[in-house]
Formats: structure tokens, C-alpha cells, sequence
């Protein structure tokens, strides 16, 4: 069972200042574990009920993951999810890459996404239409986030992203950048390329000034009642649809 020594480092892991420290976040609930476990992910340590390792333990053995049994309890002492009652990884943050942008394929770029619920619905988001790539402004929150990775429902352990000096990758960038603006070309009668970078900007204050001249075209989600904005992450999911999802192929 969990020590309150162990208890207290696996909280300690929801603080930035930790995970970059020990290069480790965590992640709650069986089914957001089991999808880090069968990723690119190195999954450090899993702590978890009598239950789950029962429920799982063929998975466990194959992918020679380490595992100590735990209470739930002190899986909700531990965690941030009181909901759950299975299993709680330390997961490795992967190293820092070389980014490479590929034209024919959907990168999106967030600028100042501070709301963890925000950032992981976007990845969420990203993995249903099939975007495999996000950047991000180094001061948007941190992808790894105990908010976000419970936000993106298992998703991040399938979209990379990187924390990236924007306006240095979008400046060195050759193909379409489309961003959201107000004034810009209604996203249903526009035509985009087969592949290029999508800047979202915050809620709030919109694409950064130093990035809306680096942008190649504009695009708006016209408004018919009253609202003021849309949400961040219902905007990307709504502009997603128009300029991805309407051009797969049907089934």
C-alpha cells in the first residue's frame, strides 16, 4: 500500500516546478493509464487497486510494467480526480525534439492558452480529426498538467506537443497559416490547402500582434445571435470540421 511519503510525491508531481524536475507527470483513471501504457510513452510506475491489476494484468506483463497495489483511498489522497478508484502512472515527459512542420499535413498552434480544460479539449479535438501535431506558446499552460492530461480523456498519449517560440516556427514556415480573427474570411466558404498550421489565440485577447503578421490567411465562425465569443476549444472544434472534417473522405 501507498506510504504517506509516496503519497505525498506523487501530489508534489502536480506542481510544474516537480514534473520538470523529476521529468515525470501523472495520470488518473483506467482508462486514461491503459492508453499511456500501449503508447510511445515510458510508463515509469503504475500504482493501482487489486482490481485493476487483475483486469490487467496481461497488459501489465507484457509491457514489463512496474506496479504496486494501492487503495483508493490513497489513490484520491494521491491524485487530483476524486472520481478515480483504479490506477494512478507516473509517466516519463518525453525529451525535448527538433520540430519539423510538414506542409501536407494539419499542425494546430495555440497562442496563450492558459485554461488546462481548455488545452486538453483541444488535444481531445486534434485526436478526433486526425491532427497528430500541437505547438504551443511557451506561455500557455503546461501540457502536462494533471487539468489537461484528465481533460484530454487519453488523448495526449496520441498527439505529440511541443512548447515552441511561435512566432519562430511560424515565421519559418512555407506553407498556408490560417488564423482565427473576427474580421476574417467566413470558414464555410473557404478553401484550404490539403495541410497547414491552424493559430488559435486566447479567448480573451486573440492571436498575439507579433503572429497576425505572419499569417497567410484569416477565417471567422460568422456570428448570428448575441454572444460575445465562443469558447476556445468549441471555436477549434467547429473550424477543425470545416476545414478538415468536411474533406475526408466518407465512409
Amino acid at each position: 500500500m501507498l506510504s504517506k511519503a509516496k503519497i505525498k510525491y506523487i501530489k508534489s508531481l502536480q506542481l510544474k516546478k516537480n514534473r520538470l524536475q523529476e521529468k515525470l507527470f501523472i495520470v488518473e483513471g483506467a482508462k486514461s493509464v491503459l492508453e499511456f501504457i500501449n503508447s510511445k510513452f515510458t510508463t515509469a510506475i503504475v500504482y493501482g487497486t487489486e482490481n485493476f491489476e487483475q483486469q490487467n494484468i496481461n497488459i501489465l506483463r507484457k509491457k514489463s510494467i512496474t506496479f504496486e497495489l494501492a487503495e483508493e483511498k490513497e489513490l484520491k489522497q494521491a491524485g487530483y480526480l476524486d472520481s478515480n478508484n483504479a490506477a494512478i502512472a507516473l509517466v516519463k515527459i518525453p525529451e525535448v525534439r527538433e520540430i519539423v512542420v510538414n506542409q501536407n499535413e494539419w499542425v494546430l498552434a495555440l497562442d496563450t492558452i492558459n485554461d488546462p480544460g481548455n488545452l486538453g479539449t483541444i488535444i481531445r479535438i486534434a485526436d478526433w480529426y486526425g491532427v497528430g501535431q500541437i505547438i504551443v506558446s511557451e506561455n500557455s499552460v503546461d501540457a502536462y498538467n494533471p487539468k489537461v492530461v484528465s481533460a484530454s480523456k487519453g488523448s495526449l498519449a496520441r498527439v505529440k506537443i511541443d512548447s515552441v517560440d511561435l512566432s519562430k516556427i511560424l515565421a519559418s514556415y512555407k506553407g498556408q497559416i490560417i488564423g482565427a480573427d473576427m474580421k476574417g474570411e467566413d470558414v464555410h466558404n473557404f478553401v484550404p490547402a490539403k495541410g497547414g498550421i491552424l493559430l488559435m489565440g486566447s479567448e480573451s485577447h486573440g492571436i498575439s500582434p507579433d503572429l497576425q503578421n505572419l499569417l497567410t490567411n484569416k477565417i471567422t465562425i460568422p456570428k448570428v445571435g448575441e454572444a460575445e465569443s465562443l469558447n476556445v476549444g468549441v471555436a477549434t472544434a467547429i473550424i477543425c470540421d470545416n476545414l478538415i472534417g468536411r474533406n475526408m473522405p466518407s465512409s
